[in-house]
């Protein structure tokens, strides 16, 4: 019964926040896991918690792995170091300076250490969801980072839980061998379990069973690599982004779209859940000290949400400069990004599920267990209801808006597609044995959308951008005038509902088409 009153209020706070969110244009995170913390105060809902296994055996690698589906492999070519650095010095640093804080309020260096592992990484969902008004590059950043350092946090916290719990020792050769294991264990299993995935789903054409893999390698690449002590995160994200390269040339249309509509909903809906999850463990974080271990809690927020936001801070304002020093080629120039661009990254480090996983696989018999739960948590609550809100303002001052190349680079491969589909249409008909007309036909609408796109420079105006929102309107009136009328004939008992079905199929296929077909969104009508 708890879990059917627990699965009805989550999904309840889903569709009310998400709503809510859209209508006035708050960041969906803050409300969600606000709508946690007011589910907490249920009775009924108070025995449940969040099991750190589910965030990361369940929700972690399925949400890493879709969102690396959607991270451009060429930016994080082009940003590698930065991505490096951010996801690896920039996480042992927070880690370090969250820890030494910690231990001047009084907490002893294990758990310390475990506290500051905890929240060292940013969170993929949350950067993926708050990030997206961001222009491209910096979006990239942010996502690369998040999807990596994960798992050099990860092995910090286990070595700070293992040495706390008297399990490891600290020493200079072990701790290197686990990082390369981590690292190298990982990008190889990820690169393995992706190899295997893309050779089974060549093999298979039922986008039910392609649906099935999809969900199944994020989960196997973690488990192998976890098994074996690499770092899974890795492994899932190295998985992603191998079969989001070969996922165009090698599925169906068909596949590409039933995997699409059904990850994307999955994905989506978890992220949602995970938020209210994460506010119901806050409530009940709160509720797990007593008066004085509050305003100690509540001190070690404070603190270590300063640390973690200060030091991110710190680092995006000196290695740059270190770097350049260091680093005067011509192209290093190119890369560089000015002080305002980089109070934006450093007002994007939000912390979510992941650090809350963390802090709640601690050992019960750790000192001061409760208070690193606490203030995980704490610290997660600030950087999603505090810094989230804040994100939309900080990216307005700093004046970043979208370059418009993704725009540029959009318009010109259409182009290209449509100049040689145009050339090849009198070869094409003959190879698949079509009328010379249709060909012609094709042909002239060929022809009318490459005049708008030619027409649609940086420098002519937004007349072509009109004429295709007008020309998206007037199909969109069209599909929704055929769709009534088929229904009508259903209604009248012409056709069968098997035959609605059909039609309808593909009519909400063409009208999914022409609305995700953003060319004419800019108009504003």
């Amino acid at each position: 019964m708890l879990s059917l009153l627990l699965a009805v209020s989550v999904g309840v706070a889903v569709l009310v926040c998400t709503s809510a969110a859209r209508q006035f244009r708050i960041a969906p995170p803050a409300l969600l896991l606000l709508a946690g913390v007011l589910l907490g105060f249920i009775p009924a809902l108070r025995a449940a918690h969040l099991p750190p296994e589910a965030v990361l055996l369940v929700f972690l690698p399925v949400l890493l792995y879709w969102e690396s589906f959607g991270t451009s492999l060429r930016e994080i070519r082009t940003n590698l170091r930065a991505i490096l650095l951010l996801s690896t010095v920039l996480v042992a640093a927070t880690a370090a300076v969250v820890a030494t804080a910690a231990h001047l309020l009084g907490m002893p260096w294990g758990p310390a250490w475990v506290l500051g592992a905890a929240v060292a990484p940013t969170d993929a969902t949350a950067v993926g969801v708050l990030g997206r008004a961001l222009p491209r590059r910096l979006a990239t950043t942010l996502r690369a980072e998040s999807l990596v350092n994960d798992g050099t946090a990860l092995v910090i916290y286990a070595l700070a839980v293992g040495v706390t719990m008297g399990e490891e020792h600290v020493e200079f050769a072990g701790v290197s061998s686990r990082f390369a294991l981590a690292y190298l264990g990982g990008v190889a299993i990820g690169l393995a379990t992706a190899w295997l995935s893309v050779l089974v789903r060549r093999r298979l054409g039922d986008p039910f069973q392609h649906n099935i893999l999809a969900l199944a390698t994020p989960l196997a690449a973690y488990l192998i690599a976890e098994e074996v002590e690499a770092s899974g995160v890795l492994a899932v994200v190295v998985s992603g982004l191998w079969v989001s390269r070969a996922a165009p040339r090698l599925f169906s249309a068909d596949v590409r779209h039933s995997v699409q509509t059904v990850m994307g909903f999955l994905t989506a809906l978890a992220n949602a859940a995970l938020f209210v999850l994460v506010g119901l463990e806050v409530q009940a974080a709160v509720r797990g000290l007593t008066t004085v271990g509050l305003t100690q809690g509540l001190v070690g927020v404070a603190v270590a949400s300063a640390a973690v936001i200060g030091v991110r801070f710190a680092w995006l304002f000196t290695s740059p400069y270190v770097i350049r020093l260091v680093d005067r080629r011509p192209r290093q120039r190119e890369l560089r990004v000015g002080a305002r661009p980089r109070t934006v990254m450093a007002s994007a480090g939000f912390r979510g599920a992941v650090s809350l996983a963390a802090a709640l696989a601690v050992p019960d018999s750790m000192p001061d267990r409760d208070l690193i739960v606490f203030v995980t948590a704490g610290v997660i609550a600030v950087t999603l209801v505090v810094q989230a809100p804040l994100l939309p303002r900080i990216v307005r001052w700093a004046r970043v808006s979208d370059d418009g190349e993704a725009d540029r680079e959009r318009r010109h491969a259409e182009i290209t597609a449509g100049e040689e589909a145009r050339n090849a249409l009198p070869a094409l008909a003959d190879q698949v044995g079509a009328d010379r007309e249709i060909a012609d036909e094709l042909g002239q609408e060929f022809d009318r959308r490459l005049g708008i796109l030619r027409e649609d420079g940086p420098d002519n105006g937004n007349g072509a951008r009109r004429r295709e929102a007008q020309d998206r309107r007037l199909r969109l009136a069209a599909i929704a005038h055929k769709h009534a009328t088929v229904v009508r004939l259903r209604d009248e008992g012409v056709i069968d509902d098997e035959v609605l079905q059909r039609i309808q199929t593909t009519l909400d296929v063409e009208e999914v088409q022409i609305r995700h077909h953003n060319f004419g969104d800019h108009t504003g009508s």
